[in-house]
């Protein structure tokens, strides 16, 4: 059979369902096998950066991997900002691209780029297929490593002219990635290292969500009755009532969760992802770590390892929780929970009908359910998401946290939908981000998905304005002009509203909850207050 034709049965054999991605001369092929294929369909979307957010979302909602295509060149560096995102934040994804015939890779060669060299550094693995026999080989320890702790992004470059060879293959079977768990002497120590502590905190990253293992964690934290403190990426693990919760932290300035770490002798570190948040910024004191991942810690000075804990989670805290683990209950002075919901404006009653991002979030999180995916955009309002709104669920707040990429929330919300058709998906977006990749609106409206999406309407790069104004107490380069967003809506054949007070948007927002065939978008003038 013809090579792409196998690399399709490969996917297919993968579990593959959607490829998000633009087609080119090279990949022609890849093309011709594909609309053969009746278990995969391709998106053609608008641009490849919009692919690859959209699998990136994809992956980290359904823990499979987002497949994303370009072609060779423009197309293939096109990909690599929604790449980076994805390996930063561990999302597993498989990016594949065309690339020149080998007889025009020696020398200076139209659309030629050494692609797997720039892709190298914003990826777990770099391949180019250099023999058509070897597919199937390639395409399994892709998905393999995509998939294997820490998750992140692999590329594939597949070249013209071995495209159309003949491969006479087959794919290889697809095994579960095995699973470890500590020897008991690491689980002895780690209950001798709680025990001689008094006040010990548990911090709990993304990687708990990634694993599955809330389950175990929140039996832990209940035995243990000890605060508990979350990442960015990790909200919504312990619910918003629950009496361990202090809530989020990793904002550096003006962050109230800070004084608990101080005042804590032990922390029990948890899926935590250094990219989220450098221990330096909150680990000022140099506290103990008890590290519990999947991976082996980092050294880092701010980091003292004293305790660790290495495999599947799940595994861990199973072996943990079935051990007397001493109880440690103990509440931060100062009267702290209380002075972090007032900052972060967590359960504060809505005063007026203005539109600020706290009152927006309140209705937002007021309307939302435990399926509901709110996807945040980068900017000045993704610190307002992350201490404001409290995600009902794990895993129900998507966030750009590591590659910080503005432009991932529409083609993001794409992905949501196509990963959990049932789940309302609420898009929050800055008018900067929003603009970054607003061409997805047709693929959205093609698709016939359904979707909410909140621009926040003020004409300027807010969070840089602040920057600046805080180190050179004025601003340059922030603002821009808009277009009319109701009106761009409209021409995409969408429905767009610009709700003028609080009650207002309140009520567009549950009008549109309740639609199951179409995309919402609401402008939301914002002034310059955001």
């Amino acid at each position: 059979m013809k090579a792409t034709d196998l690399l399709v049965q490969c996917l297919e054999n993968e579990g593959v369902d959607y490829i998000f991605g633009i087609m080119g001369k090279e990949t022609l092929d890849l093309m011709d096998s594909l609309s053969k294929s009746k278990k995969i369909q391709f998106i053609n979307v608008r641009h490849e950066q919009g692919a690859a957010l959209m699998a990136d979302v994809y992956g980290r909602l359904t823990n499979r991997v987002g497949v994303c295509l370009a072609t060779l060149g423009p197309g293939a560096t096109n990909l690599l900002t929604g790449i980076s995102s994805a390996n930063l934040d561990h999302s597993p994804v498989v990016a594949i691209t065309g690339q020149a015939s080998f007889e025009r890779q020696h020398q200076e060669s139209h659309q030629y780029l050494d692609i797997v060299k720039i892709f190298e550094p914003a990826t777990k693995w770099t391949v180019q297929i250099k023999d058509s026999q070897t597919i199937p080989k390639i395409i399994r320890k892709a998905f393999r490593l995509a998939q294997m702790e820490k998750p992140g992004a692999v590329l594939i470059e597949l070249p013209e002219n071995i495209a159309s060879q003949i491969a006479l293959t087959q794919p290889l079977s697809v095994l579960p990635i095995p699973k470890s768990t500590p020897i008991s002497q690491a689980l002895e120590d780690a209950r001798t290292l709680i025990g001689q502590s008094q006040k010990p905190l548990v911090i709990v990253g993304n990687g708990v969500i990634r694993q599955k293992a809330m389950s175990g964690l929140l039996t832990f934290v209940e035995n243990l009755q000890s605060p508990v403190i979350h990442s960015i990426m990790a909200k919504g693990i312990l619910s918003k009532k629950h009496q361990l919760n202090y809530f989020t932290f990793g904002f550096k300035k003006n962050d109230e969760v800070l004084p608990i770490i101080e005042q804590a002798d032990l922390l029990i570190v948890v899926g935590f992802d250094f990219v989220e948040s450098p221990p330096k910024d909150w680990n000022k004191k140099m506290h103990p770590i008890l590290h519990i991942d999947t991976l082996p810690a980092e050294m880092d000075e701010h980091y003292p390892v004293k305790g660790e804990l290495v495999g599947d989670l799940n595994g861990i805290f199973q072996d943990l929780n079935e051990l007397d683990i001493p109880s440690k209950p103990w509440v931060p002075i100062g009267n702290i929970k209380e002075q972090i919901k007032a900052a972060y404006q967590i359960d504060v009653a809505v005063k007026d009908l203005s539109l600020t991002i706290e009152n927006i979030l309140t209705v937002i999180e007021a309307n939302t359910t435990e399926k509901t995916i709110v996807i945040s955009d980068v900017g000045a309002h993704k610190l307002s998401i992350a201490r404001t709104y409290q995600s009902k669920q794990a895993g129900r707040l998507i966030i750009s946290n590591g590659f910080a990429s503005m432009g991932i929330a529409l083609p993001g919300s794409i992905g949501a939908k196509l990963a959990c058709p049932d789940a309302p998906v609420i898009c929050i977006t800055g008018d900067g981000g929003a603009l970054m990749n607003i061409s997805e609106l047709e693929t959205a409206k093609r698709l016939g998905l359904s979707f909410i999406i909140i621009v926040l309407n003020n004409s300027t790069l807010k969070l840089e304005e602040q920057m600046m104004q805080e180190k050179f107490s004025n601003s340059y380069g922030t603002a821009f002009g808009n277009p009319d967003f109701v009106q761009l809506a409209e021409s995409f054949g969408i429905k767009g509203v610009r709700p003028k007070q609080l009650n207002e948007f309140e009520q567009v927002l549950k009008n549109a909850l309740e639609q199951n065939n179409e995309i919402t978008l609401i402008d939301m003038q914002m002034g310059r207050d955001l």
